[in-house]
């Protein structure tokens, strides 16, 4: 990636674009590339010297020396302008000066960056201004005078060049023993794609310091990491995943097409000829477990896991919205390899109404053309209730995988519901008591819970705890069984919702029930879910 990003400066210098602008925190790694490119005698006719500004170092000279009095960004300008000589000048964190279409910036700034723009464009010596800073800020007198040229984060080979130095500095000394063969390595590696090489450097270093011991255990450390990068986005929400695929009750024909797909963005899976997945939509009836099998998935594959609100993106500022999904898009894209959970899709990416000047429609396009097109592995889960909100632009086929429908459980399902609950809440002894969960009790509690969402078999144990803990004493078959007859479930109260999302559900999506589970002999239950019978 680098190589691309000095490939297409090298064009530019030959091209003599007067000024480029690089967003970016790591301007050594640019400053390298800059002076790899404009030293490149094979790739340029005269190679150039490159001078260097700042506000603390002035206008600093190729031989290292500063020049007097050019501290003042519009003094180094000036400078600049008179150079005679092939030249790059770099100017660093000039963005305060020169402002953007929102802020003012220094009059006298702005205009000597026109002046080099002609100047370096027509004038008889190849020179060029390279204005490298972390934040993107091009005032609207300058749009049509800078070039922008996109920076990538450290690739794989640059941060396995990181990781390998660490070990071999660390591991030959005995300060730290190495607990990980190369598939493990290459864990860490795509585990720190999307960081910095200072991050990166930085999560390394921590995780071996962690406890003397370098092994898959520190993965963890590389993931906080992202939490930060996440955090500074404001866009999306890095949630902690606290359950894997073991803790969802049921669905067993979808997890079993998540188990599949586990580590197919590692470098073994491309050698197979396998492409990354590009993700699911599950859809089905509220509170059945389609938000916690997007929890479950990320924490079973060991990645991030990252929310997307798309109410975040629209903002008061017209054009602001899809900038917003840009930026969401690139940082989901750098945190990769990732799950990227889109909650209650049909609330955010509607096409929008007449009132808002077809911003909808253009956020929900960007959307989208990136799921149809994206390379990097971002495995997208998107969960929907309402189906009538999915606009059919998002089934076509291209954007998912697959489309899994989620039907209230069966009666298989509804026993391990029962019993991954159960086991979670009566594991303090203060709980358990005289209770002891067995075949006999999780069959009585998933027959009284027919029609039962997974959800409401969690508030029913929670209802009963209370009616316990009020006692102060262990939890009873009979809290159970209170709470059970006293709820009224979705599927009564909303009857007729639940038949149309089924009906809906019968030829558009594979059922998430394995054939297995499928209960074809109880009057009244769940016989066979809706949905194409695919087993996995």
């Amino acid at each position: 990636m680098a190589r691309s990003f000095r490939d297409t400066l090298t064009q530019m210098f030959k091209a003599r674009f007067p000024i480029l602008y690089v967003e970016s925190h790591e301007e050594h790694r640019v400053l390298s590339e800059i002076r790899a490119a404009a030293g490149d005698a094979a790739g340029m006719r005269t190679p150039r010297a490159v001078w260097t500004w700042s506000v603390t170092e002035g206008l600093v000279q190729p031989d290292g020396t500063a020049r007097r009095g050019t501290y003042d960004p519009a003094d180094a300008l000036d400078a600049v302008l008179r150079l005679d000589e092939p030249a790059v000048v770099v100017f660093r964190d000039l963005h305060p000066a020169h402002g953007d279409a929102e802020r003012s910036g220094e009059a006298g700034v702005v205009r000597r960056l026109r002046d080099v723009a002609i100047a370096f464009k027509s004038g008889p010596v190849a020179r060029v201004l390279v204005l490298v800073s972390p934040m993107l800020r091009i005032p609207v007198e300058l749009e049509k005078e800078i070039t922008i040229v996109d920076f990538p984060l450290p690739g794989e080979v640059e941060i396995r060049g990181a990781l390998d130095a660490i070990i071999a500095a660390n591991a030959d000394s005995g300060r730290i023993r190495v607990a990980v063969d190369e598939p493990g390595r290459e864990r860490f590696v795509k585990a720190a794609l999307g960081l910095t090489l200072h991050e990166a450097e930085n999560a390394f270093a921590r995780a071996m310091v962690n406890d003397g011991v370098l092994d898959l255990d520190d993965l963890e450390v590389v993931h906080e990491e992202k939490r930060q990068t996440i955090r500074k986005s404001g866009l999306l929400e890095y949630v902690d995943a606290d359950v894997d695929l073991s803790g969802v009750g049921g669905l067993e024909n979808l997890k079993r097409w998540l188990v599949k797909r586990d580590n197919s963005w590692l470098g073994e899976a491309t050698e197979y000829g396998l492409p990354a997945p590009k993700g699911v939509l599950i859809t089905g009836v509220p509170g059945c477990g389609k938000s916690l099998t997007a929890k479950a998935v990320a924490a079973s594959w060991g990645l991030p896991l990252l929310r997307f609100d798309v109410g975040k993106v629209f903002s008061g500022l017209v054009g602001s919205s899809e900038q917003n999904m840009r930026t969401a898009i690139r940082t989901a894209e750098a945190v990769a390899p990732c799950v990227l959970w889109v909650d209650e899709i049909e609330k955010g990416l509607t096409t929008g109404g007449a009132g808002d000047s077809g911003t909808s429609h253009r956020v929900f396009g960007t959307f989208l053309t990136w799921m149809q097109e994206k390379t990097e592995t971002v495995f997208v889960i998107a969960t929907a209730n309402d189906f009538e909100g999915l606009p059919p632009e998002l089934l076509r086929k291209g954007r998912f995988d697959e489309i899994f429908f989620v039907d209230l459980p069966t009666r298989a399902e509804r026993t391990a519901i029962w019993d991954v609950h159960l086991q979670q809440r009566l594991r303090r002894p203060a709980v358990a008591g005289a209770l002891t969960v067995d075949h006999a009790l999780l069959g009585e509690l998933a027959d009284l819970a027919a029609g039962f969402s997974g959800a409401e078999i969690e508030q029913a144990i929670v209802a009963g705890l209370f009616d316990a803990f009020s006692e102060r004493r262990p939890l009873h078959r009979d809290d159970l069984v209170r709470a059970v007859v006293n709820t009224v479930p979705l599927s009564v109260t909303q009857a007729e919702r639940v038949a149309a999302i089924r009906a809906w559900a019968e030829t558009r999506a594979v059922a998430a029930t394995a054939a297995e589970d499928w209960d074809l002999t109880r009057p009244g239950e769940v016989a066979r879910p809706p949905g194409r019978a695919v087993e996995f």
